[in-house]
């Protein structure tokens, strides 16, 4: 597998600066299963304080949280999308935060990068993450 690397990327201040400004997370492919990172992550984010929305093509709740099958079905407003899915699949994800119009951040995890998805979140007024893990961040700022 070939690796690509960010070309766009939030630093260290701005990484700050987003958690300090968001409230709600909807967290892209959050497995019910403990052991899988997406699963310990989410956990994790909910138990620092924001608001977790699991967005997963089964189950009806994961970690105490009512389960979208899409970020089109949320009702309410979202702050960041964390994306636990492959990189390939990035970009119909992006489209549909561009469409919500109100995600201010789109966060791929470890291991995801899509550059032209990235550039397409930028171009919309979102801050962009990539190939970084939001727990270890935000443990590295706490």
């Amino acid at each position: 597998m070939e690796y690509e690397s960010p070309t766009i990327n939030a630093g260290a201040e701005e990484i700050r600066e987003i958690f300090r400004k968001i409230e709600t997370i909807a967290v892209v492919g959050l497995s019910p299963d403990p052991s899988k990172s997406s699963h310990k992550v989410a956990s994790y984010l909910k138990r620092a304080g924001y608001k977790i929305v699991p967005v997963y093509p089964k189950e009806d709740e994961i970690l105490g949280e009512k389960v979208y099958r899409s970020l089109k079905e949320i009702p309410f407003r979202i702050d960041m999308v964390d994306i636990f899915r492959k990189s390939s699949a990035v970009g119909p994800i992006v489209e549909a935060c561009i469409e919500r119009g109100d995600v201010k951040v789109v966060w791929m995890q470890a291991g995801i990068v899509n550059n032209e998805a990235a550039d397409m979140a930028k171009k919309s007024g979102m801050s962009v993450v990539q190939n970084r893990c939001a727990m270890v961040e935000h443990m590295e700022l706490s």
